[in-house]
């Protein structure tokens, strides 16, 4: 079981040593994997627990709140994807105004070594943290040097001659490339929470609709052709549900939070309160404001008519 902690300052974690890699993480791409697991490997080899330290709020979202940049992973989502990569501790440390101002040093002291007893300390290619970005490789491996930890980073993982990136990754999904965004992720890009309560508007236009919160600046936003996870069928078995899904602030009726709103075609079940994923298949088109609820009634069929279309013809490509 891993064990989460959100604190840079406490009680010493692990008193036998651990090995700990450092990131921003965000859509946990192939080159977070890579890291993680070069970590979760160190630490088996030296009997001791890996660790993966991150930070919620991410630093950019502390230091933009107004136009933060686009999020591409929750951190419930965050955390069950670097447990499953085989982190035994995971640090979803509070970035807020204290942190901000602690120096580098500051924080290899207190939470590298006085936390977590680093034996190893390992971060990606040009990885900054600290007070104004003032830690680097450089700096870790001069006290790691004093303090009793080695300390390296790994080299960027590329793709097909590409760098893979987190930046790279949004790109992809602004311009609806899930395929290539697909690659360098190892999966296809999905949003996974729990289903919530929504107005009910869809239910009366005849497009009920279960609905997640994104409580986020969103890499996406439009109409999609979505799979839905997390459905259980009527012979008991999971299954991917073809829908149709929004995603975006529904500029019609005045909405302000990001929400994510799955059309499940033909499904008559409840899905309040379970966990569902919904995978982004092909983009549709963008947001907009239409000059009534019929007007978008009559465009919400014409939208799940093509995702209909879309998602029957990649299902009959994969069995093919």
């Amino acid at each position: 079981m891993s064990r989460l902690f959100r604190d840079v300052e406490g009680g010493n974690l692990h008193p036998h040593g651990s090995v700990v890699c450092i990131g921003a993480f965000d859509g946990l791409h192939l080159g977070h994997r890579a890291l993680v697991r070069h970590a979760v490997e160190r630490a088996r080899a030296l009997g001791v627990p890996a660790v993966a330290l991150t930070f919620e709020p991410l630093p950019r979202e502390f230091f933009a709140p107004a136009s933060p940049p686009p999020r591409l992973t929750l951190a419930r989502t965050k955390f069950e994807g670097l447990r499953d990569l085989g982190a035994e501790g995971i640090g979803l440390v509070r970035f807020d105004r204290r942190l901000s101002s602690l120096a580098a040093e500051d924080f290899v002291r207190l939470c590298l070594v006085e936390r977590l007893a680093a034996r190893e300390v390992w971060i990606g290619p040009e990885f900054r943290f600290g007070h104004k970005r003032g830690g680097d490789i450089a700096l870790l491996q001069r006290m790691g040097a004093e303090l009793g930890f080695a300390a390296s980073e790994i080299a960027p993982v590329h793709l097909h001659g590409e760098r893979i990136s987190s930046t790279r990754i949004r790109e992809l999904l602004v311009a609806g490339n899930f395929d290539h965004a697909a690659d360098l992720l190892g999966r296809p890009y999905a949003i996974d929470g729990r289903v919530v309560r929504g107005k009910q508007l869809g239910r009366t236009l005849g497009f009920p609709t279960a609905n997640l919160r994104f409580p986020h600046t969103p890499a996406l936003s439009g109409i999609y052709a979505t799979w839905v996870h997390g459905v259980i069928s009527d012979a008991g078995k999971p299954v991917a549900w073809p829908s149709v899904s929004s995603f975006g602030t529904r500029p019609t009726v005045a909405g302000i939070e990001p929400l994510l709103e799955a059309h499940l075609f033909d499904y008559q079940g409840d899905l309040y309160g379970r966990h569902i994923q919904v995978e982004f298949v092909a983009k549709l088109r963008d947001e907009e404001k239409f000059d009534g609820l019929p007007a978008l009634a009559e465009q919400m069929h014409r939208d799940a008519e093509q995702a209909r279309r879309i998602l029957s013809e990649q299902r009959l490509r994969a069995t093919a």
